[in-house]
């Protein structure tokens, strides 16, 4: 659906009888602050994120590192461990 010019003088109309002709130029006013407002901010944060990006579409290395198996049998709900360097509070 194509937005044609009686569309857009509806609108115009429908904006003219909310808010009254005497407020339309401050209302305009601040809805293009606010939009240069965002347009910066957004600008900014592509600025301090612009490096990041290069890196991020370059390839990553790293290597796996599997972590060390549970014992499930052992594994009773006490708060007593036998394994030896653990540390583990009594109460």
């Amino acid at each position: 659906m194509q937005i044609q010019g009686w569309h857009i003088l509806i609108i115009i109309v429908i904006a003219i009888l909310l808010f009254g002709a005497p407020k339309l130029p401050g209302l305009a006013r601040s809805v293009g602050q606010s939009l240069r407002i965002f347009k910066s901010e957004v600008r900014q944060m592509k600025e301090e994120n612009g490096p990041n990006d290069a890196d991020a579409s370059s390839p990553v290395e790293g290597r796996v590192v599997d972590s060390p198996r549970q014992d499930t049998h052992r594994n009773t709900g006490s708060t007593r461990s036998s394994e030896p360097g653990s540390t583990s509070s009594t109460t």
